[in-house]
């Protein structure tokens, strides 16, 4: 992991906690700091950090859109600047700047219960953490000041991994899928790259979008040399609306005999929220020998989602890789099937 820090100069008491946790963290991470926005901006673009935390709220702005333009997440200790008086005293009115660069931190440090209390107030970020400052105090120790602040880092790194994933590794996770999905090897004709494979990426990916099963099984049938890794027990932020994907019969109901209906109410239900689940769900459904491809094409017509299930077969083509020859109308690939992939893409967004 890499970690930049930035910080106001002028202040010996945030230099002090900056210095305690970067000499903390030298032998788990690679860290720098910044005292200026022009140190920080040659050692961002340098160092490409994963994770950058900003100390105070005096004149951050700029910094914090840099690393938010470049997708960098961010962390900000505001050092009790955030709070009432200091609000007052320091911008004069509520600076909206500010309250812009608030709202994109991926998590609010703060270091005890009333600062917390101010900013759930405040309500410019509901991700706030508590990590008592050991400059300040003795409840805590340097050394757990610095464990509890590193495990925030890992926890925002472990969110909307998707996001971080390379093209390969999301490719690799598509053949994964498909193989879980058919479970049988010789229906995987794409090369497959495990060297550089994110396995942690793709097994957080998995759990919260509640398709481990399909992974697990489908590394399991390719015979692939991933790690194991407990992912219910991994810490993440989630968007404030996240709800863990449910199978889709239990929001559509169940099969009751007719392929036709119950896919059509499938696809229904996909165009309300498109969850990779439900994806792989129809993906395994389209598989079936019930289907009749030409009763579905009315049914679909009928219902005025035919369109939309074109846009759809393109989309399992992607991210299951469906086969042509299991798709019941020809894949579309438009404005629409752009705004699919948007969505899916940013289902666990902060």
């Amino acid at each position: 992991m890499k970690i930049l820090h930035l910080y106001p100069k002028q202040n010996d008491m945030i230099a002090s906690h900056v210095s305690i946790l970067t000499e903390g963290m030298r032998h788990s991470a690679e860290v720098q700091t910044a005292d200026s926005y022009t140190l920080f901006k040659a050692r961002f673009l340098e160092m490409q950090p994963d994770v950058v935390h900003f100390h105070g709220c005096t004149a951050i702005n700029k910094a914090v859109s840099t690393a938010y333009k470049h997708k960098t997440r961010i962390v900000i200790s505001p050092h009790g600047q955030l709070e009432p008086w200091m609000l007052k005293s320091s911008y004069g009115k509520t600076d909206l700047l500010l309250r812009r660069s608030v709202e994109r931190a991926y998590a609010i440090i703060t270091f005890g219960k009333m600062e917390r209390q101010y900013l759930e107030q405040l309500g410019w970020n509901s991700r706030i953490e508590v990590i008592h400052n050991a400059i300040i105090t003795n409840s805590i120790s340097p050394e757990e000041m610095v464990s509890q602040t590193f495990a925030v880092y890992q926890k925002i790194t472990d969110s909307n991994v998707l996001e971080q994933m390379s093209d390969n590794s999301k490719r690799l996770m598509a053949i994964i899928i498909k193989a879980g999905i058919t479970g049988d090897r010789r229906w995987i004709t794409e090369d497959i790259i495990q060297d550089e494979a994110d396995w942690r990426r793709i097994l957080i990916y998995a759990d919260h979008q509640n398709i481990r099963n399909y992974v697990d099984y489908g590394i399991n049938i390719l015979g692939l040399n991933a790690d194991w890794i407990d992912t219910s027990k991994i810490a993440s932020y989630f968007p404030a609306k996240y709800q863990r994907p449910k199978p889709i019969k239990e929001v559509v109901g169940d099969y009751k005999g007719d392929e036709t209906d119950y896919l059509v109410r499938m696809i229904r239900q996909i165009q309300k929220a498109p969850l990779l689940l439900h994806l792989i769900e129809l993906h395994r459904e389209l598989r079936r020998d019930t289907v009749d491809d030409d009763r579905l094409t009315d049914a679909l017509q009928e219902k005025h989602l035919l369109t939309y299930a074109g846009r759809l077969m393109q989309v399992l083509q992607e991210q299951t890789l469906l086969d042509e020859g299991f798709m019941p109308i020809d894949p579309i690939d438009d404005r629409g099937t752009r705004q699919i992939r948007n969505l899916m893409a940013n289902h666990l967004k902060i």
